[in-house]
């Protein structure tokens, strides 16, 4: 287990950075505004060629009875950062959602209920998983970074902008993050923001959702660890 001293140097473009150790596991406490409702897990491993992600999500208290669900995206890392090939869902009394990406083709694969449906992939694809690791395999500049956020439902186009580094104190540790803000241009109200580890090729430290009502959904780091 390590607790890392952050230190970050910003460029107009993409800037270069190493990639992440082989294998990092980041535990995480869910927060529903002020109360811990789940513990997630995620689990990176990679060869620098090929890359696996897993999370594991399993509820607290009351939450406990909606069972545990996991998450899986597996592809390749390209000079552009990560290129999903397949991704899953499933959870606990619901139809398993899968997403499948044939870069060549341009082409998505969906599955959730009615059976695979097949459309044209958009520019900057990720998966629900694999683009809160994007960062690690591409750094932030300062300019927006554009997502196209597949699952087996349909597709979300996200635009974070680099809001600059902040100091962050959450249950990892005490951190000189990089925050990254979700540009809202829906009219549902609910806001995004990710806060990054910047001296350690920018894995996710905390993770937080705020709706138009106020409700908070925050995922942050308990612990990091690398072999």
């Amino acid at each position: 287990m390590h607790k890392w001293s952050l230190a970050i140097g910003l460029s107009l473009c993409v800037a270069v950075q190493a990639a992440p150790p082989a294998r990092v596991e980041i535990a995480y406490e869910v927060l529903y505004n002020d109360g811990v409702i789940a513990d997630v897990t995620h689990l990176l491993e990679h060869d620098g060629v090929n890359y696996r992600l897993t999370e594991r999500w399993k509820g607290r208290g009351l939450y406990a009875l909606a069972g545990e669900a996991q998450r899986s995206s597996r592809g390749t890392i390209a000079a552009d950062g990560l290129r999903p090939l397949e991704y899953e869902d499933l959870r606990s009394r619901r139809e398993p959602a899968r997403a499948r990406f044939a870069w060549e083709a341009k082409m998505l694969t969906l599955q959730f209920r009615d059976g695979p449906q097949s459309r044209p992939m958009p520019a900057h694809a990720q998966d629900r998983l694999s683009f809160l690791f994007a960062f690690a395999f591409r750094a932030p500049g300062k300019l927006p970074t554009e997502f196209s956020v597949i699952d087996g439902k349909g597709v979300a186009d996200y635009v974070f902008e680099n809001a600059g580094r902040e100091r962050i104190r959450i249950p990892a540790g005490e951190f000189d993050a990089l925050h990254l803000v979700k540009r809202e241009e829906s009219p549902d109200g609910r806001s995004s923001e990710i806060w990054v580890d910047p001296a350690r090729s920018h894995l996710p430290l905390r993770v937080l959702v705020v709706h138009k009502d106020g409700t908070r959904i925050d995922q942050v780091a308990v612990r990091v660890t690398v072999p």
